[in-house]
């Protein structure tokens, strides 16, 4: 049902408006979005805190389930956070050492990872239960993604 006032009054997006206004970088420029969801700094900064460094490979994957879960006990919050981040992560390492793998964005802006296969991973959503559960194992869904 459509009220003619409201067109005038607020103008409809489209889904592209929508990501445009998400990521003003420019969604359709692949090294851009890849940049810009690989930043994960968060992450980072407590992979440095520990002493490891992300390297972008599959076996920083396998260090990082290695690290101790304190943001469990110190935070919640962080815990979400911080598994947003880790998603992006495995996105990143993902999208670097498989070939055809890209960034794909649903029309809320939430970015999973299309293998070439045409297989769709919802990464931030493994990041989140690794985040907060403490599984799967990243090395596990990268390990099962790239057999596939």
């Amino acid at each position: 049902m459509g009220f003619p006032f409201m067109d005038r009054w607020r103008p409809r997006q489209d889904a592209a408006q929508a990501k445009a206004a998400l990521y003003p970088g420019g969604v359709d420029d692949p090294g851009s979005l890849a940049e810009m969801l690989g930043e994960c700094a968060l992450l980072r900064g407590r992979a440095a805190d520990a002493g490891l460094e992300l390297d972008d490979t599959p076996e920083s994957l396998a260090a990082l389930d290695q690290l101790p879960p304190v943001w469990r006990e110190e935070d919640p919050q962080e815990a979400t956070e911080l598994g947003h981040d880790v998603g992006l992560y495995l996105g990143t390492v993902i999208l670097s050492s498989l070939p055809g793998a890209g960034w794909e964005l649903l029309s809320d802006g939430r970015p999973y990872v299309r293998l070439a296969t045409g297989r769709e991973l919802d990464v931030t959503a493994v990041g989140l239960a690794w985040a907060t559960d403490g599984a799967p194992s990243l090395w596990q869904v990268y390990s099962e993604t790239a057999e596939r």
